[in-house]
C-alpha cells in the first residue's frame, strides 16, 4: 500500500484541487451578488474527480516512463518511481491506470448528473466530452505510441486542462454560463500549473536528453527554460489583479479583497531561489513549493472575495 501512496504522488494534489476552488469560488461571490444559490454539491464531487484525474495522471505517468525507460535513466529523480524500480509491476500499474481510467468518469458522470439533470441536456453532453478529453489527456502524457510530453506539448495541455477547462468548467458548473472575465483567474493558474511542470522538466533535463523525451525545456535549453519559468511566475498575481480591476473593485472601499497580493513578497522571494539554482538536481524543493503557492493563491482569492463581502 505504501508503495501505491507514493507512486500517487500526493504532493501534486494541491496544484490539482487549485483550478476547482477558484472558479467555484468566484462562481459564488458572483451567484451571491446576483442573488442565485450555490450547490455544495458540486463542489465536493468537482474535488473528487480532480483528484481522481490527478493520481490517474500519475499512475499513468509511472507507467508511460517506466515502460519506455525513462525513469531508468533519470539521475536527479528524487521520488523513485513504482515501475522503473520493480516495485509495482507494469501489469499492475497498467491495471491501476484502467481502474482510475473507469473511476474518474463514474464520478465525472455523478457531478455531470448533479450539476446538468434535467435542465441542461445539450450541457451534461458537452461536458462528458470534456471529461473524456481530460482522462485521455492524463493518460496521454507518457503513455502510447506518440505521447504528447514526449514532444514538448505538455505545458500547452496542462495550461488547458489544469487552467481554462479547471478554472472556467467549474466555474460553468455552478452559474451555467461562461464569462470572458473567467479567462484571467483561468490564466493565472495554468500558467502556475506549467510552472511546476517547467520545473520538473528543467530538473529531468539531462536525464531526459538520454532517454528521448524532448520536453519543452529540453528544446529551449536549460537558460531559456529559467528564463520561461520567471514569466510564468512572474504574471498570475498581475492576471488576478486584473480580474478584480475589471469586476470595479479598484473604485470600492473593501481592501480586503485584494488579501491574494500578500503573495506578492513570498513569490519574489521564491523566483530569486529558483533562479540562483545550478544544477538542476537542485530544483526538486521547489516543486512542492510553487505547488503550495498555486493552492494558496486559489484559497486567498476565494476568502477575499466571499469571506470579506
Amino acid at each position: 500500500m505504501t508503495d501505491w501512496i507514493k507512486a500517487a504522488r500526493l504532493r501534486t494534489l494541491p496544484l490539482s484541487l487549485s483550478g476547482i476552488i477558484m472558479g467555484a469560488f468566484i462562481a459564488k461571490w458572483r451567484l451571491y451578488g446576483e442573488g442565485g444559490t450555490w450547490d455544495w454539491k458540486i463542489l465536493a464531487l468537482a474535488l473528487l474527480v480532480t483528484l481522481l484525474y490527478q493520481i490517474l495522471s500519475n499512475y499513468a505517468n509511472d507507467y508511460g516512463d517506466g515502460v519506455k525507460g525513462t525513469d531508468a535513466k533519470r539521475i536527479n529523480e528524487a521520488e523513485a518511481r513504482a515501475v522503473a524500480s520493480g516495485k509495482i509491476t507494469a501489469k499492475q500499474m497498467k491495471n491501476a491506470v484502467i481502474l482510475f481510467a473507469a473511476l474518474s468518469f463514474i464520478a465525472t458522470i455523478a457531478l455531470l448528473y448533479v450539476a446538468f439533470i434535467p435542465n441542461y441536456m445539450n450541457e451534461f453532453y458537452i461536458f462528458i466530452g470534456l471529461g473524456v478529453a481530460s482522462i485521455l489527456a492524463a493518460i496521454g502524457y507518457t503513455v502510447g505510441k506518440k505521447p504528447y510530453g514526449y514532444m514538448g506539448l505538455g505545458d500547452i495541455f496542462v495550461f488547458i486542462f489544469f487552467g481554462l477547462v479547471s478554472v472556467c468548467g467549474s466555474y460553468f458548473l455552478f452559474t451555467k454560463t461562461f464569462s470572458w472575465d473567467m479567462l484571467l483567474p483561468g490564466t493565472a493558474v495554468g500558467m502556475m500549473s506549467m510552472a511546476v511542470l517547467n520545473l520538473n522538466n528543467m530538473r529531468d533535463i539531462e536525464s531526459d536528453k538520454l532517454s528521448g523525451k524532448n520536453s519543452l525545456a529540453l528544446r529551449m535549453g536549460f537558460r531559456n527554460a529559467m528564463i520561461y519559468e520567471m514569466v510564468l511566475l512572474q504574471l498570475p498575481l498581475l492576471l488576478i489583479l486584473m480580474f478584480l480591476g475589471i469586476n470595479g473593485f479598484m473604485q470600492g472601499q473593501n481592501y480586503y479583497v485584494f488579501i491574494v497580493m500578500i503573495l506578492l513578497i513570498p513569490l519574489s522571494k521564491l523566483r530569486r531561489k529558483i533562479l540562483s539554482v545550478k544544477e538542476p538536481k537542485e530544483l526538486d524543493q521547489y516543486l512542492k513549493q510553487v505547488g503550495i503557492m498555486t493552492f494558496v493563491m486559489a484559497i486567498l482569492t476565494a476568502a477575499g472575495l466571499n469571506l470579506f463581502n
